[in-house]
């Protein structure tokens, strides 16, 4: 009798779970779900906590630009080639190459949840919720290899650039790249609280159009870039993650909206439009 009453119990909790709305999109004070932000979200607040506010508390559309297809390229195929790696546990050829040949694509049956950024809040995707705010964190990686050395995971994340000056080499020092590295660092956080045993070594993988190779392009029926490939090792810093969630909170739930980050552009925009008489 107790362990069917208990049954009872546990299937109402499931029940009541179902019928919670999750909290996406607009923020909504009177929702005890957690809220869920993707890592695009939260280096929106980064950048400038009065356009996030202004999108997630009063549902500001921002302008959008479209997706850029030949990154999208790029990402699809360099996960097929290292699913082929994933489903024999081996490494890749590439990465033997390189010297990294202790590193395999990591297998598990979540993974391709896990690269589903849009549904990134939906049950088995990649995030976490940080009980401290009522946030729920997460996002869609690119891929997780395995250690075979030391038995830890290390977040990889594919790029695609071309540069344009000749004999370059790809480096994480350019000061726009700093977004790139908050992204990386969440995805280690989020994949260190999922209880994996994870490495502050995450690795970006890059993919150079090379402009200035010697190579024809454009053949008889169709045209080949080359791409010059180079694996970034970075080491993730966690120690801003909390403040900022917490920080997050308290914006979400302001009465009033904070001030544009100096270098915003948006915020100069509204600036020279209300200097100008102009109606915001």
């Amino acid at each position: 009798m107790i362990a069917l009453k208990r049954a009872e119990q546990l299937l109402g909790r499931e029940t009541l779970m179902l019928k919670v709305k999750r909290h996406r999109g607009v923020f909504n004070p009177n929702n005890s779900s957690p809220y869920e932000l993707s890592r695009t979200r939260v280096e929106n607040f980064v950048r400038c906590p009065a356009c996030f506010y202004l999108q997630q508390v009063k549902k500001v559309n921002f302008p959008s630009i479209p997706g850029f297809n030949i990154n999208e390229a790029t990402d699809v195929l360099l996960k097929r080639d290292f699913d082929e790696c994933r489903a024999k546990g081996s490494s890749h050829p590439f990465l033997k190459a390189q010297g990294y040949g202790h590193l395999i694509p990591f297998d598990h049956e979540d993974f391709e949840f896990w690269t589903q950024s849009l549904h990134f809040g939906a049950k088995g995707r990649f995030h976490t919720i940080h009980e401290e705010t009522n946030l729920k964190i997460g996002g869609g990686i690119d891929d997780v290899w395995l250690n075979t050395n030391t038995g830890k995971l290390h977040i990889v994340d594919y790029k695609s650039t071309s540069l344009k000056t000749a004999g370059k080499n790809i480096t994480l020092d350019d000061p726009w790249k700093i977004s790139y590295k908050r992204q990386m660092d969440l995805y280690v956080w989020v994949m260190k609280r999922k209880g994996f045993d994870v490495s502050d070594i995450g690795y970006f993988l890059y993919c150079d159009g090379d402009r200035f190779t010697s190579n024809s392009f454009l053949g008889s029926e169709s045209a080949t870039m080359q791409f010059k490939m180079s694996i970034l090792p970075y080491s993730a810093r966690l120690e801003w993650i909390e403040p900022t969630l917490f920080a997050i909170q308290e914006t979400l739930y302001s009465k009033t909206m904070p001030r544009h980050n100096e270098y915003c552009e948006y915020g100069k925009f509204l600036a020279d439009v209300h200097n100008t008489g102009g109606v915001l």
